[in-house]
C-alpha cells in the first residue's frame, strides 16, 4: 500500500471514520448514509484495496442487512401490513424502518471496515505509542484485533488435521455440526498456549519496563493530516450545532 490515503496518519482515517459515523446515526433519513458506502468503496480503491473490502463487506454486513430488511417488511407485523401470503405480509411501516435501521449499519460498518482495510496493525500500534496510551491497553486493543484472523487461521488448520484423520468435516449441517464440536477442545487449549507464548514473548523484549521505548519504525505525521484533523473537528462542531438548533 504505497497511495495517498495509506500514507496518512492512522488519527487523520480514524477522524473521518468517527465523522462518518457520528453523521450518519443522528442524520434523519437514509439516503446519506446509504452514499457512505460508495464514498469509502472509492477510497478503498484509492488504496488499492477495493474488491477486498467490496468482498469482505458483502460477505459480513451484507447478510446482516439483507436478513433485517426481509425480517422487518414482510415479517415482522404493523397496523398497515397487506398479507400477502402465509405468514408473509408487506408493510410500508415496516419498509421505513428498515431503510433507517440498515442505512445506519451500512454507513458505521462501512466507514469502520474502510479503516481496518487501509491501516496496518502497525501503524495503529505506532500511533497509539505516540498517542501516550498505556502499554497494556494498546496491547488489548492490538490482541483484540489480531485474535478474529487468528482463531480463523487456526480453526483451519485443525480441520485440516481432523480431515486428514478420516473425520468427515464436509457434507450436510449435522455433519457440519458434529465436526465442529471436537474442533473446539483443540482450538481453545492452542489459543490458551498462544497467549502464554505471547506474554513470554512481551516479558523478554521488556514491555513493562518504565523507560521510554525505541521504535526503529516510524511514522510522521504530515501537514494534510493536520488540515484533516482540524477539517473533521469543525465539521462535527457545525453538525452538532445544527442538530441541536434545528
Amino acid at each position: 500500500m504505497t497511495g495517498f490515503i495509506d500514507r496518512l496518519y492512522p488519527s487523520s482515517k480514524a477522524a473521518l471514520v468517527l465523522l462518518a459515523i457520528i453523521v450518519g446515526i443522528f442524520t434523519p433519513g437514509y439516503i446519506l448514509q446509504y452514499a457512505m458506502f460508495p464514498v469509502f468503496l472509492l477510497l478503498a480503491i484509492m488504496a488499492g484495496n477495493g474488491m477486498r473490502f467490496f468482498k469482505a463487506f458483502l460477505s459480513s454486513v451484507g447478510t446482516v442487512v439483507l436478513v433485517i430488511f426481509l425480517v422487518q417488511v414482510f415479517i415482522v407485523r404493523y397496523p398497515d401490513s397487506a398479507h400477502i401470503w402465509a405468514f408473509i405480509a408487506l408493510s410500508p411501516t415496516g419498509l421505513d424502518k428498515s431503510l433507517g435501521i440498515t442505512s445506519r449499519i451500512v454507513s458505521s460498518a462501512s466507514a469502520i471496515m474502510w479503516y481496518f482495510q487501509v491501516t496496518t496493525p502497525k501503524d495503529m500500534v505506532y500511533a497509539m505509542e505516540q498517542a501516550h496510551l498505556p502499554k497494556k491497553v494498546t496491547f488489548v486493543i492490538m490482541s483484540t484485533i489480531g485474535m478474529v484472523p487468528q482463531v480463523i487461521n487456526r480453526s483451519r488448520t485443525i480441520m485440516d488435521a481432523q480431515k486428514s484423520r478420516g473425520i468427515e468435516t464436509e457434507g450436510n449441517a449435522w455433519a457440519r455440526v458434529k465436526s465442529f464440536v471436537p474442533m473446539l477442545g483443540p482450538l481453545i487449549f492452542s489459543l490458551i498456549q498462544q497467549t502464554e507464548e505471547h506474554a513470554l514473548a512481551l516479558q523478554s523484549r521488556a514491555f513493562l519496563a518504565p523507560v521510554p521505548k525505541t521504535s526503529l519504525y516510524r511514522l510522521d505525521k504530515h501537514t494534510i493530516d493536520r488540515v484533516i484533523q482540524v477539517i473533521c473537528l469543525l465539521l462535527l462542531i457545525l453538525f452538532i450545532v445544527w442538530r441541536v438548533w434545528k
